[in-house]
């Protein structure tokens, strides 16, 4: 589980509760906060494209909607500019297909 160096995240209260659940906590480096741009950037878009746009009825309907816009629609459909443009399944599937970059016998 990834947060930033709140003294929240870092007491040994939260580093026990992780461990009760099998959870490995990971922390932004101290004084950059870019280490937790791009999750930001999911939950806006998940709440701007999904979340904001749904009155839930409970619990369980919001989590099984959000479950469906992350699988049926981010992943699947939705395009990433820094991913040329792609899905994030298409991504990994063209990426997968590449050759492995070719090393020189001369060394």
């Amino acid at each position: 589980m990834h947060s930033d160096r709140g003294s929240q995240y870092a007491s040994a209260a939260h580093q026990n509760l992780l461990s009760k659940h099998y959870l490995v906590g990971s922390m932004s480096r101290k004084g950059n906060c870019w280490d937790n741009a791009v999750m930001e950037r999911f939950f806006l878009n998940l709440k701007m494209e999904r979340v904001w746009q749904n009155n839930y009825a409970n619990h369980a309907e919001a989590m099984n909607d959000i479950a469906d816009y992350i699988v049926s629609f981010y992943n699947s459909q939705r395009l990433h500019s820094k991913m040329g443009n792609l899905s994030p399944n298409a991504f990994e599937q063209k990426s997968a297909t590449k050759q492995p970059i070719g090393v020189c016998e001369k060394t």
